[in-house]
């Protein structure tokens, strides 16, 4: 059964990408996995954001998960994190319609300054629940089969999009939002992947 897990929207400013609201679901994990699962999927879509330029959209797969983004011109930005079979154009249609109405919402004025907490956008778990059926979801939005004119970009792991120099050891061990139990499963599954590479 397809999986959606996660939306979420941020805003990416000069240095860093600062959240505005997010939702999970996370019942196919065990109660003792999904503080570590919401962690790293925290994780994952801030360093995908900060690493995605205005005005475009990637596509990154990270073990059995598929993260969606886009970032807008004004440097709003959504994130979905699905399992691979989760179809990419209704979850980029998804960012594309929850960005529209959190932007019609709340004015792009307070969006620098705003932290989680002070966000009011319930929409945000009404879609997560509806959008888990995507053949019902893409019902409503085969209308809409040209996003827009750009271009998703896929990349096979997160390494893909890191800045040169850059490494995710690093940042996993810099990340406050992150305990210790998380950077190691991190770090763990980044290995099992680089076996996983050097096998081939």
């Amino acid at each position: 059964m397809v999986k959606l897990y996660c939306i979420s929207i941020l805003y990416k400013g000069p240095t860093n990408a600062t959240w505005l609201k997010s939702a999970y679901e996370l019942q196919s994990f065990s109660f003792f996995q999904r503080g570590s699962v919401q962690e790293f999927m925290s994780f994952f879509c801030k360093t995908i954001v900060e690493r995605t330029i205005p005005a475009s959209r990637q596509s990154v797969k990270e073990g059995e998960y598929l993260c969606h983004v886009y970032v807008r011109s004004d440097n709003l930005a959504g994130v979905v994190i699905s399992d691979h079979e989760y179809p990419s154009r209704v979850s980029h249609t998804l960012i594309t319609r929850i960005l529209d109405e959190f932007a019609e919402k709340i004015p792009s004025s307070n969006w620098p300054e705003l932290q989680e907490r002070d966000v009011a956008f319930p929409q945000l778990s009404s879609y997560l629940a509806k959008y888990q059926n995507p053949r019902e979801a893409d019902a409503m939005t085969k209308i809409q089969e040209d996003l827009d004119d750009t271009k998703i970009i896929l990349h096979n792991t997160i390494q893909a999009v890191l800045q040169r120099g850059e490494k995710l050891d690093d940042l996993v061990s810099k990340s406050e939002g992150l305990s210790m139990q998380s950077r190691r499963s991190i770090k763990q599954q980044e290995k099992q992947i680089a076996v996983v590479h050097l096998a081939k």
